[in-house]
């Protein structure tokens, strides 16, 4: 009998958002990763020589994530007493949040939290789904928020953001992005393409002129405010 597959459990694909916060996170990190389901990014952090601390909700995840961490917690990041699970913890070098503050009731509360946890050389690496898709546009035009099991539209998100929320989730919560990249997808090859050609042809002219309309996610590299680095602006690149 073929062994069921985790819901979040994927193959990191080159050039994806997984394999660009692999990249930014590096080798040979102390790392705290929240929220890291099955492990699809922590495999591979492990294999860089990597050591995983992680925080996770859910236990069949856990079990699965285990062999990848020196510690896993059982944690659920929207409630607000989490930091305290690591309060005997060192510091750590890199904190990634792969696709899951849009997934908590205040993400911005639980960004402002991490800042303690951070060694003073330390980094934040986040990836974000982009609200402001041209696909996303298009199932506002059709009428339809259309939610999915997966994808921009996941039914379990709770919290969206353009570029410049995504700027002022960082800033407020007292970091500056020093690097970004985009995941680029043309609306066709989302989950919406039936929406996107659902559209009158003069109406898809006018969207892809939009500079950002194809911005799927975005990875983010991000450091306290005093760090070293000047600020990216994320609607500059």
């Amino acid at each position: 009998m073929t062994e069921q597959r985790h819901k979040y459990d994927y193959q990191v694909k080159p050039d994806s958002a997984p394999a660009r916060v692999i990249r930014m996170v590096g080798t040979d990190c102390r790392v705290l990763e929240l929220g890291p389901g099955p492990g699809a990014i922590t495999r591979y952090l492990h294999a860089n020589g990597c050591r995983v601390t992680a925080l996770e909700l859910d236990q069949e995840a856990i079990n699965l994530v285990a062999p990848f961490c020196e510690q896993v917690h059982l944690c659920n990041l929207n409630d607000p007493s989490w930091p305290t699970l690591l309060v005997n913890a060192d510091k750590f070098s890199v904190i990634v949040a792969a696709d899951v503050f849009e997934h908590l009731y205040d993400p911005w509360a639980a960004l402002k939290q991490t800042l303690p946890l951070l060694a003073a050389d330390g980094c934040l690496v986040v990836s974000l789904p982009h609200v402001a898709h041209n696909a996303v546009v298009a199932c506002l035009l059709n009428e339809d928020f259309a939610y999915q099991s997966w994808g921009l539209l996941d039914s379990t998100h709770i919290r969206f953001w353009g570029l410049k929320n995504m700027q002022k989730l960082f800033e407020d919560a007292g970091f500056k992005i020093v690097e970004a990249e985009f995941v680029v997808r043309g609306s066709e090859q989302t989950e919406f393409a039936h929406f996107w050609h659902d559209l009158p042809a003069s109406t898809r002219a006018v969207l892809s002129r939009n500079r950002f309309g194809n911005v799927y996610q975005v990875v983010i590299r991000a450091v306290p405010h005093a760090a070293h680095g000047n600020s990216l602006q994320l609607d500059s690149l």
